[in-house]
């Protein structure tokens, strides 16, 4: 088990990684060395012989590998993200980069997304080197640069550049999974990603005839292009179960004693009750319309009009995706991938499933694992491309007046000490036995 430093250095580290400013503002307008070099100097602490690779200068990416007892066992990814998303300090309680410890509380950006679950792996890292601990499978450890924007910089490079580096690797683990989901009635979920919608971020480009304001125009690009976004911001997605949601659905069902029927399920998702939320975002495709940008003057009608939406699609769906998406736009809007990634899915009768569902129960028996895909993505689309099979996994014991999915992104971001203390028992846990 891990020992009392780990406790103890878990909550230091996600402090300390905090007071790093790592805010991704997206087109590259980011800085994670400081931040990879704290990691990195951790794991050389450990015995480890970190890594650090670049594709930019400052976008710093920290890859080691933990040999495992079983030669003839896969490998197994570990990793986190360094850079988090902006925050506007005049809206919170503390300041979201001062790593405050009140009450019992880390505050501030990244302490749930993600740098909780970097502290946790480094703490674990650092427990086994003082017992003298090895995994049974080699453990692959990695932080990376830019998952809150394209990942080109981060597991994109380390991917495409780097791939001898995960050689063996066959799963993988990270953020958003085995936290605490309380469902109002008592009971205590802990939902284990195993699967992720697709990435479809869109640019939508009308174009028309320039004129006067005053005029009459019948080729007004803005017009055009404001039809199209309503057209896509109404339409109502029809229903796609994928075998991790159709599962989540199915083990809700049975906790909470009702018969699931699949050809209703927007009926069964209101029998749930707060429970739905795992999985109501992943049983459809979903398009929200986002940004708008036309014109440069009030009496003028520009020639061209664009917009921006963001698209998500389940495993199996990006083609019925694009078909609706080219009959939403009409014959006036051409639009175009401005980031697409891949949907994942995840085996749920793995030993690594298995492993993952014991070391929660272990710790948390009064707790129910369900699995769950997420709506939005992580690095694991990237590490996919290498054949890396990815789990959402970074657990959390959390008190049911704290809602962790309303704290990804948000004003106030914050971890308790003892949800950080239960992660780094079930991490050790989990990997040990991985």
């Amino acid at each position: 088990m891990a020992d009392a430093q780990a406790l103890d250095e878990v909550v230091e580290f996600t402090s300390g990684l905090i007071r790093i400013d790592t805010t991704n503002r997206g087109g590259g307008d980011c800085r994670e060395r400081p931040a990879a070099e704290y990691a990195a100097e951790r794991l050389a602490g450990a015995g480890l012989e970190p890594l650090m690779l670049e594709r930019t200068p400052g976008r710093t990416n920290v890859v080691a590998r933990i040999e495992g007892t079983d030669p003839s066992a896969d490998a197994l990814l570990v990793h986190g993200h360094l850079d988090v998303v902006p925050a506007e300090a005049a809206d919170w309680s503390v300041h979201p980069f001062s790593g405050e410890i009140r009450d019992g509380v880390v505050w501030g950006r990244g302490a749930v997304d993600m740098k909780n679950m970097d502290a946790m792996i480094l703490a674990v890292v650092r427990s086994w080197a003082r017992q003298g601990v090895r995994p049974r499978r080699d453990v692959v450890i990695a932080f990376t640069a830019d998952e809150e924007a394209s990942a080109e910089d981060g597991s994109g490079f380390l991917a495409d550049e780097h791939p001898g580096l995960f050689e063996g690797c066959t799963e993988g683990v990270s953020e958003s999974g085995a936290f605490t989901f309380h469902d109002g009635a008592g009971r205590e979920l802990y939902p284990v990603a195993a699967g992720e919608r697709g990435t479809g971020w869109l640019k939508l480009t009308a174009r028309g005839r320039a004129g006067h304001g005053s005029k009459v125009n019948r080729e007004n690009a803005v017009t055009r292009l404001a039809a199209a976004v309503t057209r896509i911001g109404e339409y109502e997605w029809p229903l796609r179960l994928t075998p991790t949601v159709r599962a989540a659905l199915t083990e809700l069902a049975a906790l909470y004693g009702i018969e699931p029927d699949f050809r209703e399920v927007d009926r069964l998702l209101d029998k749930l009750g707060p429970a739905a939320k795992l999985v109501e975002a992943t049983v459809r495709n979903s398009a929200n319309p986002t940004m708008l940008d036309a014109g440069y003057k009030l009496n003028v009608i520009p020639g061209e009009a664009v917009a921006y939406v963001d698209g998500r699609y389940l495993p199996g769906g990006e083609e019925e995706f694009r078909t609706t998406l080219d009959r939403l736009t009409g014959p006036d809007v051409d639009w175009e991938f401005a980031h697409r990634e891949v949907a994942l899915q995840a085996p749920l009768d793995s030993p690594t499933y298995a492993r993952m569902r014991a070391a929660v129960e272990e710790f948390a028996p009064e707790g129910h694992v369900v699995p769950y895909c997420m709506s939005g993505g992580t690095d694991a689309k990237q590490f996919s491309r290498l054949g890396i099979t990815g789990y959402g996994f970074a657990p959390l014991k959390l008190p049911a007046d704290l809602d962790y999915q309303a704290l990804f992104h948000g004003v106030d971001e914050r971890v308790p000490v003892e949800a950080l203390h239960f992660g780094v028992r079930v991490l050790d846990r989990f990997l040990r036995t991985a």
